[in-house]
């Protein structure tokens, strides 16, 4: 796979470092001072006055103070970025120049499929495509939309901002942990967070598949996403030089990610397909080349997916 001539894309965010800790909240020091200067009893006597303060605000004006005191509100841990996660190490670089490379060859060959009406119908077909935000953090990170969210839990996209997140320490997490090496391996990863923006734009994600349970469902969102991830790089194949070998790292990773290969035994608790269906459809976007062909809703029967 070769991304030399590949043009970066510009709808990228650096969101630097987050802090893990308390969530906010008033900070203790400043606490501790009022009590110096005001004893006990007067720290008591002011909190009283400020709480009465408090409640005769209009609610729009305590919502936006609750906010402030307590970081947003947004998750047990800050979020605020420092610093940025490109700039930390050559390796941070390179993933991050890596990244907008596949970036930008996913925008161009959905931008294509859209204005060519080349996808599944479900009623909801914007009339172009819209290109999503991959944003680049460490540790931690918020969202707008999708709270607030770790390293640990891996690449996601959030509907609500119509962003993708990913610390680029997965990568390496992906070499050494999950046995799955390889660029395009790495890029197999940012294609399926961004067939979760496709399925939001047309609307798949938001489909109940009647009779079935909401882990069932998942199993069909995360299947067409890694379709869509094969879509991409059969329609990218010859700009991206990709080869047998690549397909050959594409498919290991998603063999990697399957929910028995994670220690998966019982079939109701799969969330996102087993490895021999990730494989599947991955490779069935990957030969065809056509998103339409990635309809795992028109699958009647769980079993046959």
């Amino acid at each position: 796979m070769r991304i030399d001539d590949q043009r970066r894309s510009s709808n990228f965010e650096d969101r630097g470092t987050g802090r893990g800790g308390g969530g906010g909240g008033v900070p203790i020091q400043a606490l501790l001072s009022l009590v110096s200067i005001l004893g006990f009893k007067g720290t008591l006597l002011a909190g009283a006055v400020l709480a009465i303060g408090f409640f005769a605000l209009p609610a729009g004006l305590k919502q936006e103070l609750l906010g402030t005191l307590t970081g947003g509100g947004q998750g047990a841990y800050s979020t605020e970025g420092a610093g940025s996660v490109c700039d930390a190490s050559q390796a941070n670089g390179a993933a991050c120049d890596f990244s907008r490379a596949v970036l930008g060859s996913t925008e161009d060959v959905w931008t294509q499929k859209f204005n060519r009406r080349e996808l599944p119908n479900y009623g909801s077909m914007p009339s172009a495509y819209q290109h999503p935000t991959l944003a680049v953090f460490a540790n931690s990170v918020s969202t707008g939309g999708c709270g607030s969210a770790t390293s640990g839990v891996g690449p996601f996209y959030c509907p609500g901002d119509q962003k993708l997140y990913i610390d680029p320490s997965f990568y390496t997490v992906m070499e050494r942990r999950l046995r799955a090496p390889g660029d395009f391996a790495q890029a197999y990863v940012i294609a399926h967070e961004v067939g979760h923006h496709v399925q939001n734009l047309i609307g798949s994600s938001r489909l109940n598949t009647r009779g079935e349970t909401s882990n069932q469902n998942s199993v069909r969102v995360e299947l067409q996403a890694d379709c869509l991830a094969g879509v991409w790089g059969h329609t990218a194949r010859a700009s991206l030089q990709i080869t047998d070998d690549d397909l050959g790292e594409a498919l290991t990773a998603a063999h990697a990610i399957g929910d028995d290969t994670l220690g998966h035994s019982d079939e109701r608790t799969f969330t996102h397909g087993s490895s021999e269906q990730r494989k599947r459809w991955f490779r069935r976007g990957f030969d065809r080349g056509d998103a339409r062909q990635c309809d795992t809703f028109a699958v009647h029967n769980h079993s046959e997916l």
